[in-house]
């Protein structure tokens, strides 16, 4: 290898004069066009330092001297926004429940309202159509923990349900075999009951009397003596073969052994109170609501 400044012989190039095997190391300058650019990127990122928000400090960053902010852009879009809807949403604030079922104009205005809070909020758990999903409500048929009436939706919306909210719904499912209330062939022998009150299939020699006596002792008390539930406890109808975590014996032994207690979130303070109404009447207009 040599190390001096020299022309190459063959192509008549300068080098830098440095050669491995053969290979030697050409001194070809870059274009001047391209050093100038790279220079203006320079001056051009030392700029945007000073005018942007670019550099972290201990208990914020440098704002620039715009001052500019993409979150203090995105509130000031949605504040101009709010004032394009503001006067239709204080109608909608002003008017009952019952008023807007009645007006063709509030009720679209609240669906289409709803429809997007609803996407926003609501679809994680229970499905973008509302279809629910395994321990999620399907929000669509006419089957409700807590009742499906305009004015219970938009309780239960408000509070939400072991939300931990003062005015939440309460309720909650004993775990009868983690608890040791029942044993396990107690288990077994009442979630075939529980089928049974379904007309769905049980197991061979399955003893329906002692069932229905267990089922009498310890569930009566919240899903009523014919199993048809209790809206005020949140207790599900057992007889409509509408199941929220399943209805196979291996579910509901699961269920009965170790409880449900579910929970919703309370939206109120998190929604304004006309998006929570807006909200209400969406869900009620789904399919389900009574």
């Amino acid at each position: 290898m040599s190390e001096h400044n020299e022309i190459d012989g063959v192509s008549g190039r300068s080098t830098t004069g440095h050669e491995w095997d053969g290979i030697k190391e050409l001194n070809t300058p870059l274009p001047r066009w391209w050093v100038l650019s790279f220079y203006a990127t320079i001056i051009w990122a030392i700029g945007y330092w000073v005018v942007y928000p670019a550099w972290p400090l201990v208990s914020g960053y440098t704002t620039g001297l715009f001052h500019y902010s993409t979150r203090a852009s995105v509130v000031t879009d949605l504040a101009d926004l709010e004032k394009l809807r503001g006067e239709k949403m204080a109608v909608l604030g002003n008017a009952s429940l019952a008023d807007i079922e009645k007006d063709p104009a509030l009720l679209a205005l609240a669906r289409a309202r709803g429809k997007t809070v609803f996407a926003d909020n609501c679809a994680p758990c229970h499905g973008s159509g509302g279809a629910g999903a395994k321990g999620y409500p399907n929000l669509n048929d006419d089957d409700w923990l807590w009742g499906g009436s305009l004015d219970q939706i938009m309780q239960t919306i408000q509070f939400g349900a072991r939300s931990g909210h003062a005015k939440t719904h309460e309720g909650q499912m004993l775990a009868f075999g983690r608890d040791g209330i029942l044993k396990k062939d107690e288990i077994v022998t009442v979630a075939n009951y529980v089928r049974s009150l379904s007309g769905l299939s049980t197991a061979p020699k399955f003893d329906a009397a002692a069932g229905k006596k267990i089922f009498t002792e310890n569930c009566t008390s919240c899903h009523g003596d014919a199993g048809k539930g209790n809206l005020e406890l949140g207790a599900p109808n057992l007889t409509d073969k509408i199941w929220l975590y399943g209805s196979d014996e291996e579910t509901l032994i699961e269920t009965i052994t170790n409880g449900r207690a579910g929970v919703m979130p309370a939206w109120v303070g998190r929604l304004d109170p006309v998006t929570v109404k807006a909200l209400a009447v969406y869900v009620h207009s789904l399919g389900g609501g009574k």
